[in-house]
């Protein structure tokens, strides 16, 4: 008996964990980003805040509004209280709990109970104040696995609020900027009704004189009601951009109206550009800088430690106790010498049979250890395959404005020089209606291409991780 005791103090003393220790997987990156001229060694500006590169004083008073008070980043928020508050009470569980306990009782015992002839009936009282302590010991580690585990889910929250906010910040940079290329392509559209209307009325004016047939004047009416005709889908993007980007700034209703109206001469008053390079960092740095990726690693450290809950939970379990009290017949003599009580116990129990329940909660936490495994290197090769499609977009969008804003250029030359070859009589209406087209398709493109350009460096920074501090 004095063994099994010595045994059993050890074991309460030291303890064991059962269950696998967390290993972050190990998975093959490169050792260096394919070669391009965006990723630069020598830039140090910050990542966390990387918004700020586009030099917008409106957008970054934007994603500053998105931050505080988007409702996606507030419920993650409240995720990651929840979180702190399951820990909490997991440490709590390997302390001991202290209850109290005061009782009242009055009772009357009939003498026939007692089975003695001639005893009559009596009528006790009895007072008991007592507080009792009870105390788990973690012989096979479970309740550290359960607060490594709760650990591991803060973590996982934390990080999942980090990547809400991350995805927040370039959901309202890239709809900003598709919003002010909505503004700007519906300003040419208008600038284009206000021509197209200049030249009806010339052409008006040489039809009455004879200078042109019916013909031409149908021509410069048809292309003054088409230009009429794209304004409403124009002002209708406008519109919608506008709300989206409330609902990301987390406008309430009541000022949905009314701020977002006020939105148009704030932006006319900012210019906007797009960083040439971005502060390089390892591909092996991106496990460490994206927070989807540091927030899977987390779910399967969490799932790892449950195996090990799942294996003590089959193991026997100790428990102690020990109760102090006073206990009388008399309210008064509650604390009277003499109406102490106290008991100490202790006590090894565990399940013989369950019918294979226990081995199927390990079979369980294994099998989502597994899944948990399986979806941090499917997030891992997702944010790889997102990085380089990022740079290969960014280049590419980059090469795509260069080009088009040298077509602008082109057609805006043509365009002066059919308007001076028509009004010379050298060239035909149609010809000139020609080169307004090609320049009208070639401004919107461009805006186009300034838009995509702008949000393709959004992505590229969310990718690579920027928008938090990873330390």
């Amino acid at each position: 008996m004095q063994r099994v005791l010595t045994v059993l103090a050890v074991g309460a003393l030291a303890g064991c964990t059962t269950g696998p220790d967390h290993k972050r997987p190990v998975i093959a990156t490169p050792a260096d980003w394919p070669e391009n001229q965006i990723l630069d060694t020598a830039a140090d500006w910050d990542l966390v805040e990387w918004w700020r590169s586009f030099e917008d004083p409106f957008l970054d008073e934007l994603v500053a509004r998105a931050l505080d008070d988007n409702l996606e980043i507030q419920i993650q928020a409240a995720r990651v209280e929840e979180a702190r508050a399951r820990l909490g009470l997991s440490r709590a569980d390997r302390w001991p709990s202290l209850d109290a306990q005061a009782e009242a009782s009055r009772e009357r015992r009939p003498g026939a109970a007692l089975g003695i002839p001639g005893v009559g009936s009596t009528t006790t009282n009895l007072f008991t104040v007592s507080g009792m302590l009870s105390y788990e010991v973690d012989l096979w580690g479970r309740l550290a696995r359960e607060r490594e585990s709760a650990e591991a889910l803060l973590r996982e929250s934390h990080y999942a609020r980090d990547a809400v906010r991350l995805n927040v910040a370039a959901d309202v940079v890239t709809t900003y900027f598709d919003w002010r290329a909505a503004r700007n392509q519906l300003a040419i559209t208008r600038d284009t009704v206000e021509s197209r209307a200049e030249t009806l009325r010339l052409q008006e004016i040489r039809r009455e004189g004879g200078d042109i047939d019916e013909l031409a004047l149908q021509q410069a009416r048809s292309e003054w009601e088409a230009a009429r005709a794209a304004l409403p889908a124009r002002q209708q993007r406008v519109r919608v951009l506008e709300g989206a980007l409330s609902v990301l700034t987390g406008l309430e209703p009541a000022a949905l109206w009314v701020e977002s109206r006020n939105w148009s001469t704030r932006v006319e008053k900012t210019e906007a550009g797009v960083p040439d390079t971005i502060p390089a960092y390892l591909p092996s740095e991106l496990l460490e800088r994206r927070p989807d990726i540091r927030a899977a690693e987390a779910a399967l450290h969490a799932a790892t430690a449950g195996i090990g809950v799942a294996k003590a939970t089959r193991l026997p379990r100790l428990n102690l106790s020990a109760l102090l009290g006073t206990a009388t017949g008399s309210a008064g003599d509650l604390f009277a010498d003499g109406t102490e009580t106290w008991r100490l116990a202790g006590g090894l129990g565990g399940n013989l049979w369950d019918f294979g329940r226990n081995r199927a909660r390990v079979e369980t936490a294994e099998a989502l250890a597994r899944q948990a495994e399986g979806q941090y290197g499917l997030v891992v090769r997702l944010a790889f395959n997102e990085a380089r499609d990022a740079l290969v977009l960014f280049e590419t969008e980059a090469e795509r404005v260069a080009a088009t804003g040298r077509l602008v250029n082109a057609l805006e030359r043509t365009d002066e020089i059919a308007e001076i070859r028509y009004r010379e009589g050298l060239i035909s209406f149609l010809e000139r209606l020609d080169a307004q087209r090609a320049l009208l398709d070639a401004r919107l493109a461009y805006e186009d291409a300034l838009r995509d350009h702008r949000a393709a460096a959004a992505t590229l920074f969310k990718v690579l991780g920027g928008g938090w501090d990873a330390m």
